[in-house]
């Protein structure tokens, strides 16, 4: 079935996604072909990745010589690779997901201001994240960049962009070869496993002194910059906070940051890994999403009245969020695992509440100035895909906008003592994402139908595994 048309305006047209265009000699972007080639040039490019993510978040593209990426080569990919699931499988068809019938050709069009060098790479290479249009041109809606465009739209139609900092949270782990066996956390620079409850120890990010700076190094060739790195409570588990700024921009650097991240690991003969619940008893691993919104005109944030007070729009993003995050958890937690990671007494809200300076609720409001007032929104995984879960955190709150919904008494002490507030696996959550009326106008129709199937296709084949748990208690005991 050809993509169905939509009213998502392309980038060109969304203000809120505009950037300055950058110098030909910058680390990262230019600004039009000819300085591409210039670039390229410059810096004796011999190969480059055209890559976009698909729906886990995961890289795929071509690599070419770089004298054909400025030849005016036409880049395609089949539009199967938005419809398989994480393990490489294609579910069934049902009356909500479909396989385009002649599996036809999707484009891969360059986002010139992402280019940048892989310097992990021996050989000169660079890299450019692609947008994807169809064979007349037409923007495909249910790719996850056009996604968080279209979010990005309905902002801009009203005035305002959102701004957005993600924090991502990763372990480091002994290489494992085999899936049977669980992980460990890796030894460091003096010969021992590091232990859990490290939060914010210095020694714990200096175990892996000589890893920490090839992230440095890395993320500065790409023109990628990180605002703090700190180790987590988890055993050798870290946490990078990015510089606020565009969804977009900071979606690309979260998607960046993961191949970066792995990459240097691998360097040192480790693991990372962003499994939401890599190791039992331990901690999980979120990517919690900081959230304004400001007024384009005036560049002052919606959040706050002149005299520095709260606004309505402020109370109704925070009421938006609880009413529908709940259902949009099957992308901000997308696999069987994530769920494992929303545990009471495991450092993770498992609750929609909101409240001031309040680590157990799903939605804080850190302490700030009026210009800087935010919401955090602290239940997406660090397995999410950064673009659909900053699209839908964002459509979350503008949905309660719009609807001027009231959000409940901020809670002032431990929002974990009561019942779980949200789906407890991923079947249910994906239930809950496509019963939610409000997400067609969000998202799309096709996008959801296309999203629920994988997901669904995901736990069938989750299900095919027996796990040591149930050789444990099973095997000879019922």
């Amino acid at each position: 079935m050809s993509p169905k048309k939509t009213t998502l305006k392309p980038a060109r047209n969304v203000p809120a996604s505009k950037k300055t265009p950058p110098e030909p000699g910058s680390l990262r972007g230019v600004a039009n072909w000819k300085e591409a080639a210039r670039w390229l040039r410059d810096r004796g490019i011999e190969d480059i990745e055209c890559i976009t993510p698909d729906l886990a978040g995961v890289a795929r593209g071509k690599m070419m010589p770089s004298s054909k990426f400025t030849s005016n080569t036409s880049l395609a990919l089949p539009s199967a690779i938005y419809r398989h699931t994480i393990s490489g499988e294609y579910p069934d068809e049902t009356e909500s997901f479909r396989y385009e019938p002649r599996d036809s050709d999707l484009k891969l069009m360059p986002d010139l201001s992402t280019l940048s060098v892989v310097p992990w790479e021996t050989d000169p290479t660079a890299q450019v994240i692609c947008d994807i249009v169809d064979s007349d041109g037409g923007e495909v809606p249910y790719t996850p960049r056009n996604v968080l465009k279209r979010i990005m739209s309905l902002y801009h139609e009203r005035g305002w962009k959102p701004i957005v900092a993600p924090e991502i949270e990763f372990y480091l782990v002994a290489k494992n070869d085999d899936p049977d066996y669980p992980l460990h956390p890796p030894k460091g620079r003096s010969g021992r496993s590091i232990l859990g409850g490290q939060g914010y120890s210095i020694a714990g990010i200096n175990e892996f002194d000589e890893l920490i700076d090839d992230v440095y190094h890395f993320s500065e060739k790409q023109g990628l910059e990180i605002d703090t790195l700190i180790h987590e409570e988890g055993p050798a588990q870290m946490e990078i906070n990015l510089r606020h700024g565009n969804p977009i921009e900071l979606a690309d650097q979260v998607f960046l940051f993961k191949r970066t991240i792995r990459e240097a690991a691998l360097k040192h003969d480790i693991y990372a890994t962003f499994m939401a619940k890599p190791m039992q008893g331990q901690p999980g691993s979120a990517m919690h999403i900081h959230q304004s919104v400001v007024d384009i005109e005036t560049g002052k944030n919606i959040f706050s009245n002149p005299d520095g007070s709260a606004s309505k729009e402020f109370f109704h993003f925070i009421g938006g969020m609880q009413k529908f995050v709940p259902s949009a958890m099957a992308m901000l937690a997308p696999y069987v695992n994530s769920y494992r990671r929303l545990q009471p007494d495991m450092s993770c809200p498992v609750n929609n509440a909101w409240g001031y300076d309040n680590r157990t609720t799903a939605f804080r409001v850190p302490v700030s100035d009026p210009q800087a007032r935010r919401v955090e929104n602290r239940l997406p995984s660090s397995d999410a895909n950064p673009y659909l879960a900053l699209a839908a955190s964002l459509a979350s709150g503008l949905l309660g906008i719009m609807n001027e919904i009231e959000p409940t008494a901020p809670t002032e002490d431990s929002a974990n003592e009561g019942s779980i507030d949200l789906p407890r696996g991923l079947l249910e959550a994906v239930a809950l994402l496509e019963d939610e009326p409000a997400f067609e106008e969000m998202f799309g129709k096709q996008f959801i139908g296309l999203y629920a199937g994988v997901k669904r296709g995901e736990f069938e084949t989750f299900m095919q595994v027996i796990s040591p748990w149930e050789r444990e208690f099973l095997l000879l005991n019922v």
